[in-house]
């Protein structure tokens, strides 16, 4: 490997230039943000990129100890959890949430199935009654007020993005699979072993360390425009689905709010408040597919099974297309979130980050980055350039 020399620092092997060049292309867009990106192929560390600036009011710069908020990302990493429970014979997809979490069955939701949940067809996209902050940090309020809740759908017959409460969902069913808080088990199965820093609850030695995120101008126009959609008769429910009614920001952080609160990323929130080293990130995702460091997550048959398609279409409250597709929780590629093609499982996240797995091509992937951004190709470009990285007659 040959260090770097531009506006990123790090390593990149031979024949992953291109990817460095569009690493560079996005960090040259904004000079007051920053970015890592790292990718292992078959366990190996092949690219491994960092650049910009973790916090622009202090100046402090993204080095490769950075960690961020990785939003919906932490939905992927919670969906591989659940996918070992199964592959250990402790979890079926089949049965019903409420064989493991009893309250659960409450409300007309004791068909819920485990599979329905991770794949957002559980109905409880959103919450009927406004939750405070105080709410999104009390790990039982946050589960017992999912547990009393009415499902917005019949469960089952539709889907709609769980964009934060996926997380309660899932790290419940984690919870009493396990007994152990999701942040624990993910320590225990993966980062412990791996050695790497990544989190669903941010430990108190590392509070002041993750990257200050930044809402990017499209974000901001995109969130304008949704005000003034439901101002003029859209469904209030996606929005409600990110805000929770009132706990969270609709940009999901602000100066002090959201997501760079140290007592919100304290907080197990397993929907979207997973923190972690792009490094860390892509090491995670390379033990699903392929040995990495003496650690693989889930076998090649538990990984495909993840993969089939379980949600895909329209959601039962409109939206534009393109629409993503959905596996047992994971994201999978569609026009909507692009990928490595088919055989690719992951999670992108809110303002550009995107983490995922190729079993064909056994690669492990992280991109995040601490300016959001709505209208955002950055991953997508890198992720083009790794294509024809790979494609190359060198490569082959």
């Amino acid at each position: 490997m040959t260090a770097t020399e531009t506006l990123s620092s790090g390593t990149v092997e031979p024949g992953f230039d291109g990817v460095r060049d569009a690493f560079e292309a996005a960090l040259a867009e904004d000079g007051a943000s920053g970015a890592g990106l790292s990718i292992r192929q078959d366990g190996r560390t092949v690219v491994d990129l960092w650049g910009g600036t973790a916090d622009a009011e202090t100046g402090r710069a993204w080095t490769s100890a950075t960690p961020s908020v990785i939003f919906s990302a932490t939905k992927g990493v919670m969906s591989i959890l659940i996918a070992r429970l199964v592959q250990d014979g402790l979890l079926d997809y089949d049965a019903p949430v409420a064989r493991y979490w009893p309250e659960f069955g409450r409300a007309g939701k004791a068909e819920v199935t485990v599979g329905d949940a991770v794949a957002h067809r559980a109905g409880l996209s959103a919450p009927v009654v406004d939750w405070t902050t105080d709410d999104l940090l009390d790990w039982d309020r946050s589960v017992a007020l999912l547990a009393d809740q009415e499902p917005l759908w019949r469960p089952g017959s539709g889907w709609a993005y769980h964009a934060i409460t996926h997380g309660w969902l899932t790290g419940e069913i984690v919870r009493r699979v396990t007994g152990s808080m999701p942040g624990a088990y993910l320590s225990r199965l993966a980062t412990d072993p791996l050695g790497i820093d990544a989190w669903i609850g941010l430990p108190s030695d590392r509070a002041g360390d993750a990257a200050t995120l930044q809402v990017g101008r499209t974000l901001r126009a995109l969130t304008l425009r949704q005000r003034e959609a439901i101002d003029a008769g859209a469904s209030v429910w996606p929005q409600r689905a990110l805000t929770l009614g009132g706990a969270l920001p609709v940009e999901l952080v602000g100066p002090g709010e959201g997501f760079n609160r140290p007592d919100v990323q304290a907080a197990q929130i397993p929907g979207a408040g997973g923190i972690a080293t792009a490094h860390a990130l892509a090491a995670f995702w390379s033990a699903v597919v392929a040995e990495t460091d003496g650690v693989r997550l889930v076998d090649d048959e538990t990984a495909r099974a993840v993969a089939v398609v379980r949600s895909e279409g329209a959601p039962v409250f409109s939206s534009p297309p393109p629409w993503p597709r959905w596996g047992r929780g994971v994201q999978l590629d569609s026009e909507a979130r692009r990928y490595l093609g088919s055989s690719s499982i992951g999670h992108d996240g809110a303002g550009g980050q995107v983490a995922f797995a190729d079993l064909d091509a056994r690669i492990g992937f992280a991109f995040l980055t601490n300016r959001m951004e709505a209208d955002d190709d950055r991953a997508t470009r890198i992720v083009e350039a790794l294509r024809q990285a790979l494609t190359a007659p060198a490569a082959a």
